[in-house]
């Protein structure tokens, strides 16, 4: 008997990278919704899967090819054999085929419609349809696709019903003319739980651009291959002025956001509340982690420091997950990747207000991660931490120097804050550690230390 499509995907879904329920049975997996985009042979399914596992329900998005005769070069993501329709075909992971891949760009060109799917081209864009699509690999929760060296489509594995946060951002900056964004080419939609839902997004690929991540990991490796006499101003890559530049282009990105989108205040007592949510966090962490108790009382002296101020926050939209891998250095200048915020986290709190200082806590959090994550099986680790620690502070303060230049402002309470939200990201850092890199974890153990 030949196996159904359905049941060939409640096998297979699990061993994909951007699954999220590893490690737990799947109870039931249903195709919530099908969308024939193409027919025929090769055709191609557009499929909403809803998963349960246990007492969570979790959608996921599929691109599904069939062809009866699978080519080599897709043999590789092959999903198995199926009846479908009366015939027996190859099902396959449809995002690694170029041929079929090429129908998502007309359709955005055409504005389409297919079914449940609503395709979108961004205003004043004309899209190159000839253009063929390569699956970039690095990523966990999403798969992109790149199209020749113009554009690069995102799709959302993990389905939440709504407006996708960083649609809503990306086009709200495009229309003001922001320069720190990769501009936006269209994006692909569906309706869910009776709302508009975002598929995918796709914007311009960087192709000359280099990943922030990579660049302050070269001037890491420079610090630690010169001389220990050798300051880190005077050594080969160092990355200071890069860190300025990039203060200095949160600063006006944050600025652009609160020109876009509404803004509030929070109220003392709410400040109260969330110095009350630090401590709740951090005694969890330290129940999880107890290398963390150690260091539990720098944080609650900085969590103190934060329920006792007495004055209202701003806030407003922010990026809510940024770090070094979320921004791109072009010829010209740094662009901010991927405004969905935080993954994991429900569409409405990711869209939520926010103090813009939460970004530069995850900023200088991920400097840190850069000078010390190296340290890790480093062969003259022993001699390096006061290295790290140069290099660390060197660069948060280049970074805060660049974004108080552009507009941002960091001095008296709001340094208050911005020592407690980085101490809260440390607190989340030792717990993701624990569970998943011990090796690393002194990286955020460190944090606790005396202010930098």
């Amino acid at each position: 008997m030949t196996t159904s499509l359905q049941e060939l995907l409640a096998g297979w879904i699990t061993g994909q990278r951007w699954f999220a329920g590893k490690g737990r049975v799947i109870d039931d997996l249903s195709i919530e919704h099908r969308t024939d985009i193409q027919t025929g042979d090769p055709g191609l399914l557009h499929l909403i899967l809803s998963v349960r596992q246990g007492e969570r329900r979790t959608r996921y998005q599929l691109l599904v090819g069939l062809r009866t005769s699978l080519p080599d070069r897709l043999k590789h993501v092959l999903i198995g054999s199926c009846d479908w329709e009366g015939r027996e075909y190859s099902a396959y992971d449809a995002a690694h085929d170029a041929e079929l891949t090429r129908i998502l760009l007309e359709g955005m060109e055409s504005s389409r419609r297919a079914g449940r799917l609503a395709f979108h081209r961004a205003p004043g864009i004309e899209i190159d349809t000839s253009l063929r699509s390569l699956v970039l690999t690095v990523e966990q929760s999403n798969t992109s696709l790149v199209y020749g060296d113009r554009y690069i489509l995102k799709l959302f594995r993990q389905i939440n019903a709504g407006l996708n946060p960083e649609l809503e951002v990306i086009t709200a900056l495009a229309a003001a003319g922001s320069t720190h964004i990769a501009r936006p080419c269209g994006w692909i939609e569906t309706d869910l739980d009776a709302q508009p839902t975002t598929l995918a997004i796709m914007q311009e690929f960087l192709a000359n651009a280099n990943e922030g991540w990579a660049l302050a990991l070269t001037s890491v490796r420079d610090l630690y291959g010169s001389p220990p006499d050798v300051p880190a101003e005077e050594a080969g890559g160092d990355f200071a002025a890069e860190a300025y530049r990039l203060g200095v282009a949160t600063a006006e990105v944050h600025q652009e956001l609160a020109a876009a989108f509404p803004i509030g205040v929070v109220e003392p007592p709410e400040v109260k509340r969330m110095a009350e949510r630090f401590r709740d966090r951090l005694d969890q962490a330290v129940a999880e982690v107890p290398q963390l108790s150690a260091h539990a009382s720098v944080a609650h002296a900085a969590y103190d420091r934060l329920a006792d101020l007495d004055r209202a926050v701003a806030v407003q939209r922010v990026h809510g997950d940024y770090h070094l891998g979320q921004v791109m250095r072009t010829p010209v200048d740094w662009v901010v990747l991927d405004f969905e915020g935080e993954p994991g986290q429900p569409l409405s709190e990711r869209r939520g207000l926010d103090t813009p200082l939460r970004d530069v806590a995850g900023m200088l959090r991920s400097f840190d991660y850069a000078a010390r994550h190296l340290l890790a099986g480093y062969p003259e680790a022993a001699t390096l931490p006061g290295r790290a620690d140069e290099w660390s502070a060197r660069n948060r303060a280049a970074f805060l120097g660049g974004y108080s230049e552009g507009g941002g402002r960091i001095s008296g309470d709001d340094a208050v804050l911005l020592r407690a939200l980085e101490l809260s990201k440390a607190v989340y850092e030792v717990v993701y550690e624990a569970r998943n890199r011990p090796t690393w974890l002194p990286i955020p153990l460190a944090a606790f230390r005396s202010p930098q």
